[in-house]
């Protein structure tokens, strides 16, 4: 039969009477050993009292609000695995606790490893403060119910519950606690017409919106001299015209691209479910930005570093093709590690693309346009290539970005590198 102990108060000084200002645990309850089982507070100090073994909670001998001092009995447990010794009596011989950590009570007590979650001034124990920690909780926010305002558990466990019930999209648990769009009747300003939404555009606009909101976004920008490109491009495109084949900038781009995620692979990837481990893509599939009448479709090309020039060329005309005429079906669409949003035909100067999650990138690119570059001490006409790079800063930190970019600008200025 395992064995019965009785937990003492350990050494907390020469305070006298000290107030038992949270209890933890109850009768049944299995424990960890270093588990909380009661809080005390002095005048100067709030300390845990934490379980010496692990075990099961038989009885709880005191309550919030009782006042103990050093040896008085708090909690009986039944030791368990390497804690339990053969049994002599119902009444074993007092266990002796290590002193609990003491911490001044005004003071958010926060790990290096959790620093990031604030706790504030809220006045709680050091017990709740680590479980507020790892719940994200900021206990600033928190209304404390306990004993002189004191944030106890449960305050932390019913603001979490008020918290998902409040925020929209919750089930996901990404809602966002903001204030209602306005209603507006626009017709009483002048004449007004109400067309529906495509059904892309619903869909897109969802998942555009909770990309936005739910991934920190970073926008590098950068120029590529494309000068060579460009008339490398324009022979090409007399050498296949026969064929039907119209060699675009895009394709330059998706061969550079490819080209430069050999050398950047976190920019090849995607976090997991549980947003703690980086997921690298061996394979190259680009999503290509095609603006429809009804909206924007993303095609996949696959491979992409596998193939050449003109193969990528006739491969984006045909997905052009089948996304405008509407007969592009969801595979098509699918497995993409990195996308490209090519405004170069319409115009801009530059812009900030959204990260088609779960990729962790997207490439933006503008209309190039002769520029004065000064070069070999003097300035000479430069075809230049606005870039836009938007990236999930949780797996991409700023110099990261900027070399991307660099480096895919020095490729796209010298294409002979495609050739390596």
């Amino acid at each position: 039969m395992a064995e019965i102990k009785n937990i003492l108060v350990p050494d907390i000084g020469n305070y006298k009477d000290v107030p038992v200002i949270e209890v933890a645990v109850k009768a049944g309850d299995a424990v960890k050993a270093e588990d909380t089982l009661l809080t005390l507070e002095t005048d100067k100090a709030t300390m845990d009292v934490p379980a010496p073994f692990d075990g099961v909670v038989k009885e709880v001998k005191v309550k919030v609000g009782d006042k103990v001092a050093e040896g008085v009995l708090i909690v009986t447990m039944e030791a368990s695995g390497a804690a339990a010794a053969p049994a002599q009596t119902a009444a074993a011989a007092p266990v002796a606790l290590a002193a609990p950590v003491a911490t001044a009570a005004a003071t958010a007590p926060v790990a290096a490893s959790t620093a990031a979650v604030p706790t504030g001034n809220a006045h709680a124990s050091p017990s709740v403060r680590r479980f507020a920690r790892e719940l994200g909780v900021d206990l600033a926010q928190v209304r404390g119910t306990g004993e002189k305002g004191r944030v106890t558990k449960d305050d932390v466990q019913n603001f979490v519950k008020q918290s998902l019930s409040q925020a929209p999209g919750s089930a996901g648990g990404n809602g966002l606690q903001v204030l209602e769009m306005p209603v507006v009747d626009f017709a009483k300003f002048g004449a007004i017409e109400t067309k529906a939404l495509s059904r892309i555009k619903k869909i897109s606009g969802a998942n555009l919106h909770r990309n936005w909101v739910t991934i920190p976004h970073v926008t590098q920008f950068e120029e590529a001299d494309t000068s060579e490109m460009e008339a490398f491009r324009k022979e090409l495109n007399v050498e296949y015209a026969k064929q039907g084949i119209k060699i675009t900038p895009l394709a330059f781009m998706l061969k550079a691209t490819a080209f430069t995620l050999k050398h950047f692979p976190s920019f090849c990837s995607s976090l997991d479910a549980s947003g703690e481990n980086l997921v690298l893509k061996k394979y190259i599939h680009i999503g290509v930005a095609v603006d429809t009448p009804d909206g924007l479709m993303v095609p996949v090309i696959r491979n992409v570093d596998q193939k050449g020039i003109v193969q990528l060329a006739k491969e984006l005309g045909e997905v052009s093709a089948k996304a405008r005429e509407k007969k592009i079906t969801a595979a098509d669409m699918q497995g993409g590690c990195f996308t490209i949003s090519s405004l170069g035909g319409i115009g801009g100067t530059a812009f900030t693309p959204i990260i088609n999650a779960p990729e962790v990138a997207i490439l933006g690119v503008s209309r190039a346009a002769m520029k004065p570059v000064w070069k070999d001490g003097e300035f000479v006409p430069r075809l230049m290539l606005p870039l836009s790079l938007s990236y999930d800063h949780r797996v991409i930190d700023g110099a990261a970005g900027a070399r991307f970019t660099t480096y895919l600008a020095h490729v796209l200025s010298d294409i002979k590198r495609l050739a390596l």
